[in-house]
């Protein structure tokens, strides 16, 4: 071995290997002693909050508004029925207003909130006790209200689609126990039904009381905020 090589040896055995275990072990030592910070996967944007700096009825409401807000998100926005949500679905006002409210109003409302617990120099519990100016809330208090609002309403309308969507599926055992329950009498009515539109050129040719099935949920202006 020649002196440059074991040179070489000695720098790499207690130069730089000693170096780097004192960066990894850095580096997973700040791993573990750092904050859990809030992960939602309907709402990224909270993704900087660590959660021990939010009560705990805050975060209660926002990991049912999460919940919610990702089942919303698949049945106003995937409206192609493909698995998933892209340029190919049809955007419509119920599926922009959830996204709104998950990607502006929410974390607005939260950073309204830790403003004011931040403005405390104490303790922080001036943004949980201290009323606001021309109300009987704190900013605690405020920031469920809004949470609570959104909530109720994401619940309306993951309600009203399950309604629909049963609606749905009470017409199709409907139709289909007609057609099979007395085929005949379904083939004359469609055979009378095809003469009609061929005599006055307008009507649907099989008279199927099945819905569109892209036509999901409440439609925007009947959701109240």
């Amino acid at each position: 071995m020649t002196q440059v090589t074991a040179m070489l040896v000695m720098f790499v055995l207690y130069g730089m290997l000693p170096a780097a275990g004192l960066y990894l072990g850095y580096r997973g030592i700040k791993k573990v002693t750092a904050p859990k910070m809030l992960k939602y996967k309907a709402m990224p944007q909270l993704g900087y909050i660590p959660e021990k700096s939010l009560p705990i009825e805050v975060k209660t409401a926002l990991d049912q508004i999460n919940g919610k807000g990702e089942k919303l998100r698949v049945i106003y926005g995937d409206t192609n029925n493909d698995g998933k949500i892209d340029d190919k679905d049809t955007v419509n006002e119920t599926y922009i207003m959830i996204q709104n409210l998950m990607d502006r109003h929410i974390p607005l409302a939260v950073a309204d909130y830790r403003r004011l617990h931040d403005l405390d120099v104490g303790d922080g519990a001036l943004a949980d006790t201290t009323k606001i100016k021309h109300s009987n809330v704190t900013g605690k208090e405020a920031l469920l209200d809004v949470l609570s609002t959104i909530n109720t309403q994401f619940g309306d309308l993951l309600n009203a689609s399950y309604h629909q969507d049963g609606q749905k599926l009470l017409a199709t055992n409907r139709y289909l126990q007609q057609r099979f329950d007395n085929p005949i009498a379904s083939t004359q009515i469609e055979h009378s039904s095809n003469q009609e539109i061929g005599n006055h050129g307008s009507g649907d040719a099989t008279g199927s009381a099945i819905e569109n099935p892209s036509n999901k949920g409440p439609k925007a202006e009947d959701i109240k905020l």
